[in-house]
């Protein structure tokens, strides 16, 4: 077939998308329909559509079909944030804050005003943060159930400043990276950046298929894993201790570097050791503040095995030099005095609430979830279009994320991802019903 021809094909479809001729969710003809209508090989049909999916305009479903997209979605929803109207109700970012955080800030800010070091925040810190800095962070982890020296925490900006320090020093572009086939869309967004590729794991109904991880060891040459054991993001799952210790066997027998992120750990009561305990000597340890505190204070850590930290330490030098001292004195005076710890446990209360006003509104639908997680993963039905919904909510002014943002696989499920934590409480229970709403009206 000349290129011109499969060009004319490609353009009339791509304008009939864009006119609306064909409405998004139109199922497309089969790549041997269509090269019998047009009258082409199947190689080109395949090839067409792979352009059309290439451009954004359809998506191919393995065992569905080829069907148009919701085009008129906002590019990069659920991963680039974007300033919403003042009447958008935002279900797609978590930025869970509670009553009296604006005081605390300011009591925290007179109490910096009177300290005898101001003299000091003005001037370049050590990289990794002040040894007292790192102490108090080093005791926070032990908390939690981390064992490390002071020495090998670094402060950075950020539990995603921390994921992109580890990223630039211990990994290389073209590095295999296993992660699972769901997984955090900031993640998604590093590999991008730094050129690594994913590796999907698929999941099993409370975490990772390991065997499916351990075949994939056998045949790629995997250089990390990336993790989150204590709940999962968008899944919620807490890995058990068992799931744990045969994770860090494979890491082991294939010589894997982990990173575990952390960010929402906090929310879990109890949960089992970290990976960075069960193997301290191969694993990179990330969280932050700003879940746990709030998303405008810029504070995280990385707790590393020693042989790293220079490394990670030259890459905080490359990206910010160092963490705003203004910042990480008030999150560390905040750690110490049980700021911190009083927070997390009234999120962690605030989270199960929220939990349990959704499981309530959306009764009847499969919802996936930790019972005191910010976010729920809602599967579609069989018929029912992610992208259709999704568009239907934002014209009703409620911002969700699909599942797009944060699938690593090549087959993208239908499914919402629901962040419960930006919305006033009195909110929360008619925007989740005006969610379900909309599903059930695509159901039919």
């Amino acid at each position: 077939m000349p290129r011109a021809r499969y060009k004319l094909v490609v353009d009339r479809l791509a304008a009939e998308i864009s006119s609306g001729q064909l409405t998004p969710g139109t199922r497309l003809p089969t790549h041997r329909q269509l090269a019998v209508e047009h009258g082409i090989a199947l190689a080109t049909a395949s090839r067409i559509y792979a352009e059309l999916e290439r451009m954004g305009l359809v998506s191919g479903e393995t065992g569905r079909g080829t069907f148009v997209r919701e085009t008129a979605l906002p590019p990069g929803l659920g991963i680039d944030q974007r300033p919403a109207s003042p009447d958008m109700l935002d279900l797609n970012f978590n930025y869970p804050t509670l009553p009296g955080q604006a005081n605390l800030l300011r009591k925290a800010l007179r109490e910096l005003a009177m300290a005898g070091d101001m003299e000091a925040l003005l001037r370049y810190q050590p990289h990794a943060g002040r040894l007292h800095e790192q102490q108090a962070v080093a005791a926070h982890l032990a908390e939690r159930g981390v064992r490390t020296r002071a020495e090998n925490v670094l402060l950075v900006s950020g539990a995603q400043h921390g994921l992109a320090i580890t990223v630039m020093a211990l990994l290389r572009p073209g590095d295999v990276i296993a992660v699972d086939a769901l997984t955090y869309s900031g993640f998604k967004v590093l590999a991008d950046t730094y050129r690594l590729e994913l590796a999907a794991i698929p999941a099993t109904g409370n975490g990772p298929d390991l065997n499916a991880l351990q075949q994939l060891c056998k045949t790629r040459r995997v250089r990390a894993l990336y993790c989150m054991p204590t709940l999962h993001n968008p899944l919620g799952w807490v890995l058990d201790l068992a799931t744990r210790k045969q994770l860090v066997a494979i890491a082991r027998a294939h010589d894997l570097l982990i990173i575990e992120d952390a960010a929402y750990a906090f929310l879990a009561d109890n949960p089992p050791l970290p990976i960075a305990t069960l193997a301290p000597e191969r694993t990179v340890y990330i969280s932050g503040f700003s879940k746990s505190i709030a998303t405008g204070l810029r504070v995280g850590f990385v707790a590393a095995p020693e042989a790293w930290v220079a490394a990670l330490e030259r890459s905080i030098r490359a990206t910010t030099w160092n963490t705003p001292s203004v910042m990480t004195a008030i999150a560390c005076r905040w750690l110490e005095d049980g700021s911190v710890a009083q927070l997390e446990a009234e999120k962690r209360r605030d989270a199960a609430q929220r939990q349990a006003i959704a499981r309530q509104v959306l009764d009847g639908l499969p919802l996936v979830g930790h019972p005191s997680s910010y976010f729920i993963w809602l599967p579609l039905g069989e018929d029912v279009r992610a992208d259709q919904v999704a568009m239907a909510l934002l014209q009703d002014g409620i911002s969700v994320s699909t599942a797009e943002p944060f699938c690593t696989s090549a087959q993208v499920p239908h499914a919402l991802r629901l962040a419960l934590g930006s919305l006033a409480l009195d909110e929360l229970p008619q925007a989740l019903q005006r969610i379900k709403s909309v599903i059930e009206r695509y159901s039919y």
